[in-house]
């Protein structure tokens, strides 16, 4: 099985990250981290877009776990991005990150985070930055 985290190079992004990488040894699992956003028309394995990518590639290696970094930028949103990938691994696991809200904020969760909760066919994790 793979556990499937959506990487965002901010705070909320790294707790899943370090939450997947957690996870997937725990469990001996696959880990498979994606950033998704609307862009060209081709996955792009070398993920230029995102800042730390070089950071976070390394935490992967040191981590000695079976894990694949990717970044798609073929011109759909993430939320169909991860939903197609999600059902095409399977995965056994979704891990997002949620930011702090205030308590207004709170009454509506981000968009990509709300509909990934209820659209995707397997069990998702949604955990807090610090």
């Amino acid at each position: 099985m793979t556990i499937l985290v959506a990487y965002v190079p901010r705070p909320e992004g790294q707790a899943a990250l370090d939450k997947g990488m957690e996870i997937a040894k725990r469990r001996n699992e696959r880990l498979i981290v994606v950033n998704a956003s609307p862009g060209g028309q081709k996955e792009d394995a070398s993920m230029a877009d995102v800042p730390d990518v070089e950071r976070v590639e390394q935490l992967l290696r040191d981590a000695g776990l079976d894990a694949q970094f990717k970044q798609f930028v073929r011109g759909k949103d993430a939320v169909e991005e991860i939903q197609a990938l999600v059902e095409s691994l399977p995965a056994s696991l979704l891990i997002i990150g949620l930011r702090k809200r205030s308590p207004v904020g709170k009454l509506i969760m981000g968009s990509v985070a709300q509909e990934l909760l209820l659209s995707v066919p397997c069990p998702v994790l949604a955990v807090k930055a610090k």
